[in-house]
């Protein structure tokens, strides 16, 4: 079971993601995504982003953020729930 789902999907390379602060700890974990991805927090507050070789950067409403494919990172939970709009490159 992943720590997230997917709430709304728009065409093949555009979707919403609802990542849920109830999930432990260790369900978030290191990982890489198989395509390029660039990111816009919708809301959530708490949460953090942390890229291989990287401290953790807080993550804020409006924050876009690129993700280069096959690159680790993580998200450390926060308070509330995060959305996000992912669109894949």
């Amino acid at each position: 079971m992943e720590p997230y789902t997917d709430y709304l999907t728009i065409g093949e390379d555009l979707f919403y993601r609802i990542f849920d602060p109830t999930k432990e700890d260790m369900e978030f974990v290191w990982h890489r995504d198989e395509r390029d991805r660039t990111c816009i927090v919708i809301e959530g507050e708490g949460w953090k982003l942390q890229m291989d070789n990287d401290i953790p950067i807080e993550l804020k409403e409006g924050d876009l953020i690129s993700i280069t494919k096959m690159n680790y990172h993580r998200l450390i939970k926060g308070k509330n729930r995060l959305v996000m709009k992912i669109m894949e490159l």
